[in-house]
Protein backbone atom coordinates (compact mmCIF):
# COMPACT_ATOMS: atom_id res chain seq x y z
CA UNK A 1 0.00 0.00 0.00
CA UNK A 2 0.94 3.40 -0.76
CA UNK A 3 1.59 6.34 1.82
CA UNK A 4 -1.99 7.84 0.98
CA UNK A 5 -5.00 5.80 1.88
CA UNK A 6 -7.55 5.33 -0.75
CA UNK A 7 -11.46 6.17 0.51
CA UNK A 8 -14.22 5.83 -1.69
CA UNK A 9 -17.14 8.45 -1.52
CA UNK A 10 -20.41 9.37 -2.94
CA UNK A 11 -20.82 12.80 -3.69
CA UNK A 12 -24.09 14.20 -4.36
CA UNK A 13 -24.73 18.00 -6.24
CA UNK A 14 -26.50 19.81 -8.70
CA UNK A 15 -26.57 23.05 -10.59
CA UNK A 16 -28.36 26.20 -8.45
CA UNK A 17 -31.58 26.80 -8.55
CA UNK A 18 -32.90 29.08 -11.27
CA UNK A 19 -35.94 31.19 -12.24
CA UNK A 20 -36.22 28.91 -16.20
CA UNK A 21 -35.30 25.51 -13.89
CA UNK A 22 -36.73 25.35 -10.18
CA UNK A 23 -35.91 22.35 -9.83
CA UNK A 24 -32.45 20.98 -11.87
CA UNK A 25 -31.11 17.58 -11.95
CA UNK A 26 -29.55 16.03 -9.21
CA UNK A 27 -26.26 13.83 -9.73
CA UNK A 28 -24.65 11.40 -7.65
CA UNK A 29 -21.40 9.96 -7.76
CA UNK A 30 -19.10 7.40 -6.70
CA UNK A 31 -15.07 8.02 -6.40
CA UNK A 32 -12.43 7.74 -5.24
CA UNK A 33 -10.17 10.33 -2.99
CA UNK A 34 -7.33 10.61 -0.34
CA UNK A 35 -10.50 13.08 1.45
CA UNK A 36 -13.40 14.46 1.14
CA UNK A 37 -12.11 17.74 -0.15
CA UNK A 38 -10.35 15.85 -3.01
CA UNK A 39 -13.77 14.06 -3.79
CA UNK A 40 -15.77 17.03 -4.26
CA UNK A 41 -12.95 18.52 -6.59
CA UNK A 42 -12.75 15.53 -8.55
CA UNK A 43 -17.01 15.49 -8.64
CA UNK A 44 -16.70 18.78 -9.96
CA UNK A 45 -14.39 18.33 -12.64
CA UNK A 46 -16.30 14.88 -14.10
CA UNK A 47 -19.71 16.92 -13.68
CA UNK A 48 -17.88 19.90 -15.31
CA UNK A 49 -17.01 17.61 -18.39
CA UNK A 50 -20.51 15.44 -18.40
CA UNK A 51 -23.08 17.72 -18.04
CA UNK A 52 -21.73 21.20 -17.88
CA UNK A 53 -22.33 22.13 -14.18
CA UNK A 54 -19.44 24.07 -12.62
CA UNK A 55 -18.65 24.25 -8.99
CA UNK A 56 -19.79 28.46 -9.22
CA UNK A 57 -23.03 27.70 -10.13
CA UNK A 58 -23.50 24.64 -8.59
CA UNK A 59 -23.73 22.88 -4.76
CA UNK A 60 -22.73 19.75 -3.34
CA UNK A 61 -26.03 18.35 -1.53
CA UNK A 62 -24.20 15.48 0.54
CA UNK A 63 -20.89 13.70 0.77
CA UNK A 64 -20.60 10.36 2.61
CA UNK A 65 -17.77 7.71 2.69
CA UNK A 66 -18.93 4.24 1.58
CA UNK A 67 -17.45 1.46 3.72
CA UNK A 68 -17.24 -2.00 3.21
CA UNK A 69 -19.34 -4.24 4.43
CA UNK A 70 -16.96 -7.74 5.06
CA UNK A 71 -13.68 -6.38 5.33
CA UNK A 72 -12.13 -9.74 6.67
CA UNK A 73 -13.57 -11.56 3.68
CA UNK A 74 -10.73 -12.02 0.65
CA UNK A 75 -12.79 -10.84 -2.68
CA UNK A 76 -11.79 -10.72 -6.54
CA UNK A 77 -12.68 -7.22 -8.15
CA UNK A 78 -12.66 -6.06 -11.55
CA UNK A 79 -11.85 -2.74 -12.04
CA UNK A 80 -12.70 -1.43 -15.41
CA UNK A 81 -10.74 2.40 -16.02
CA UNK A 82 -9.74 4.54 -19.09
CA UNK A 83 -6.42 6.06 -18.29
CA UNK A 84 -4.65 9.20 -20.34
CA UNK A 85 -1.41 7.91 -21.85
CA UNK A 86 0.92 9.83 -23.87
CA UNK A 87 -0.15 8.71 -27.62
CA UNK A 88 -4.08 8.82 -25.95
CA UNK A 89 -6.92 7.75 -24.03
CA UNK A 90 -7.22 3.72 -23.79
CA UNK A 91 -9.76 1.70 -22.16
CA UNK A 92 -8.39 -1.75 -19.65
CA UNK A 93 -10.16 -3.92 -17.62
CA UNK A 94 -8.04 -5.12 -14.46
CA UNK A 95 -8.31 -7.81 -11.73
CA UNK A 96 -7.66 -7.88 -8.22
CA UNK A 97 -7.79 -9.99 -4.40
CA UNK A 98 -8.56 -8.27 -1.39
CA UNK A 99 -10.03 -7.81 1.43
CA UNK A 100 -11.38 -4.36 0.65
CA UNK A 101 -12.54 -2.42 -2.91
CA UNK A 102 -10.36 0.53 -1.51
CA UNK A 103 -7.32 -1.87 -0.99
CA UNK A 104 -7.89 -3.38 -4.55
CA UNK A 105 -7.74 0.38 -5.95
CA UNK A 106 -5.25 1.28 -4.50
CA UNK A 107 -2.90 -1.86 -5.91
CA UNK A 108 -4.99 -0.64 -9.19
CA UNK A 109 -3.31 3.00 -8.44
CA UNK A 110 0.43 1.65 -7.84
CA UNK A 111 0.31 -1.31 -10.49
CA UNK A 112 -0.96 1.46 -13.14
CA UNK A 113 2.21 4.20 -11.83
CA UNK A 114 4.35 1.51 -12.30
CA UNK A 115 3.90 0.09 -15.51
CA UNK A 116 2.52 2.30 -17.00
CA UNK A 117 3.71 5.47 -16.28
CA UNK A 118 0.02 7.03 -15.56
CA UNK A 119 -0.16 9.15 -13.11
CA UNK A 120 -3.12 9.35 -10.30
CA UNK A 121 -5.22 12.57 -12.24
CA UNK A 122 -4.97 10.52 -15.56
CA UNK A 123 -7.04 7.51 -14.52
CA UNK A 124 -10.79 7.24 -14.62
CA UNK A 125 -12.73 4.51 -12.37
CA UNK A 126 -15.61 3.47 -14.97
CA UNK A 127 -17.04 0.82 -13.01
CA UNK A 128 -15.69 -1.63 -9.94
CA UNK A 129 -17.53 -5.00 -9.43
CA UNK A 130 -17.13 -8.23 -7.00
CA UNK A 131 -16.19 -10.36 -9.19
CA UNK A 132 -16.87 -14.19 -8.25
CA UNK A 133 -13.90 -16.94 -8.88
CA UNK A 134 -15.61 -19.09 -11.80
CA UNK A 135 -15.42 -15.63 -13.80
CA UNK A 136 -12.30 -14.13 -13.57
CA UNK A 137 -10.15 -14.06 -16.40
CA UNK A 138 -6.48 -12.86 -15.24
CA UNK A 139 -4.13 -15.63 -14.25
CA UNK A 140 -2.60 -13.46 -11.52
CA UNK A 141 -5.90 -13.36 -9.37
CA UNK A 142 -7.18 -17.30 -11.14
CA UNK A 143 -3.89 -18.77 -9.80
CA UNK A 144 -5.10 -17.97 -5.73
CA UNK A 145 -8.26 -19.86 -6.41
CA UNK A 146 -6.62 -23.59 -4.97
CA UNK A 147 -8.28 -24.68 -1.80
CA UNK A 148 -5.26 -26.74 -0.91
CA UNK A 149 -2.68 -23.75 -1.88
CA UNK A 150 -0.09 -23.39 0.86
CA UNK A 151 2.69 -20.67 1.69
CA UNK A 152 5.88 -21.99 3.14
CA UNK A 153 7.77 -19.62 5.76
CA UNK A 154 11.02 -19.51 4.60
CA UNK A 155 12.30 -16.91 7.14
CA UNK A 156 11.52 -17.69 10.73
CA UNK A 157 13.59 -15.15 13.15
CA UNK A 158 13.65 -16.93 16.31
CA UNK A 159 13.51 -14.40 18.77
CA UNK A 160 14.46 -14.88 22.90
CA UNK A 161 10.98 -15.40 25.31
CA UNK A 162 11.89 -12.51 28.11
CA UNK A 163 13.51 -9.25 27.21
CA UNK A 164 16.60 -9.95 29.77
CA UNK A 165 17.80 -12.97 27.62
CA UNK A 166 18.19 -10.54 24.57
CA UNK A 167 21.37 -9.58 23.36
CA UNK A 168 23.20 -8.34 20.45
CA UNK A 169 25.64 -10.89 19.79
CA UNK A 170 25.36 -14.41 19.98
CA UNK A 171 27.98 -16.93 20.16
CA UNK A 172 26.78 -19.06 17.60
CA UNK A 173 25.31 -17.89 13.99
CA UNK A 174 21.21 -18.72 14.13
CA UNK A 175 20.07 -21.29 11.83
CA UNK A 176 17.29 -19.72 10.22
CA UNK A 177 16.13 -22.69 7.53
CA UNK A 178 14.20 -24.35 10.66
Amino acid sequence: MGWWQFHQYQVVGRALPTEADQHPKIYRMKLWATNDVRAKSKFWYFLRKLKKVKKSNGQVLAINEIFERKPTKIKNYGIWLRYQSRTGYHNMYKEYRDITLNGAVEQMYDEMASRHRVRYHGIQIIKTATIPSKLCKRESTKQFHDSKIKFPLVFKKLRPPTRKLKTTFKASRPNLFT
